[in-house]
């Protein structure tokens, strides 16, 4: 049988339901859905204006994309669509990443690293005949290698400020807060999420689970600790699963599908059933509890494909209902 077929009949991705002719379908890596069902993997709502992002597999809306996988720029802090320049351990727009001390773009013509700066050819060479340290907008005297803050755009000691909240001699650990510096202690007062996990600031994409603030990286199954990078995850007892090792410990078994179910669930002949799930085994037809259906063979079978059984085993199957009432 061909994915999303079952007899010649075209099945949504997502909820298994063949379509009506009044209804349209979706349809985009050679999967279709219902419209209804083609929604955000993360935020589970439609797509505004049709506009969707696709990775490994799954489709997203440009916030969710943009706060699970696409990087922000270290310079304007916006997020990078398109081409990404990684350089000195962060991400940048082309046109965001400059020479620090003349300005001119480094995406095409290359950068060196000079005392934690991505410095052009001409002020490398400048800097090195200077001894290749920072200067001081404040005190205008050199600053050793990582001894500097950058503040207003300028390189400074980091001692000639003060914490605008405790009034503490600040070092290279302070924070930048709506252009104010602040000691590490007093900026994690300020309302800056903690991750969960690590007990640090969260200062870039946030997950919000479990009533706490995560990481991306530090939200993981507490079973094989593997991030979840957008994907599902299953809750139990304060602690988040993979769907795989939610199924091991404590899920329902579709019998049909041999998957979690994640909703209502069907109990029926002394089995487990996805409620898209449960049909006739000879027809296919989708049954409920309400529904008069036998049993045969520990299987669902409804009153048409009952009665086209052979007039004997009908008798033997009525005859072993009764003994079992």
């Amino acid at each position: 049988m061909m994915p999303g077929f079952r007899g010649g009949e075209a099945l949504c991705f997502v909820c298994h339901d063949g379509f009506t002719e009044e209804e349209r379908m979706v349809n985009t890596s050679g999967q279709i859905y219902h419209e209804k069902c083609f929604v955000c993997a993360q935020c589970f709502r439609p797509f505004e204006n049709g506009l969707f992002y696709e990775y490994d597999g799954r489709q997203y809306c440009e916030y969710d994309f943009q706060q699970l996988y696409a990087p922000c720029c270290n310079s304007c802090g916006e997020y990078v669509i398109g081409r990404v320049i990684k350089a000195m351990h962060a991400n940048w727009h082309p046109d965001c990443f400059r020479c620090e001390l003349c300005k001119d773009p480094l995406a095409d013509t290359g950068f060196i690293k000079n005392a934690g700066r991505a410095l052009c050819k001409r002020c490398h060479a400048a800097e090195k005949a200077k001894g290749g340290r920072y200067l001081c907008n404040r005190c205008h005297t050199y600053i050793e290698e990582g001894g500097h803050i950058m503040y207003m755009g300028e390189p400074v000691h980091p001692w000639h400020y003060n914490c605008y909240a405790c009034n503490k001699e600040l070092d290279v650990n302070c924070r930048k807060k709506n252009n104010e510096l602040y000691c590490l202690r007093c900026h994690d007062k300020m309302g800056t999420p903690i991750c969960g996990s690590c007990r640090r600031p969260v200062e870039d994409r946030v997950v919000n689970a479990l009533g706490k603030q995560w990481h991306v990286e530090h939200f993981c199954c507490a079973q094989c600790e593997k991030p979840f990078y957008g994907h599902r995850h299953y809750e139990k007892n304060g602690l988040a699963y993979c769907e795989t090792h939610f199924n091991e410990l404590f899920g329902d078994i579709c019998f049909v599908c041999n998957r979690a179910i994640a909703r209502d669930v069907v109990t029926a002949l002394n089995k487990c059933y996805c409620v898209q799930h449960f049909a006739c085994w000879g027809c296919n037809v989708k049954l409920t509890l309400k529904s008069k259906f036998h049993e045969f063979d520990m299987k669902p079978l409804c009153l048409k494909c009952h009665e086209k059984l052979p007039r004997e085993l009908r008798k033997r199957l009525r005859k072993a209902e009764s003994a079992n009432r």
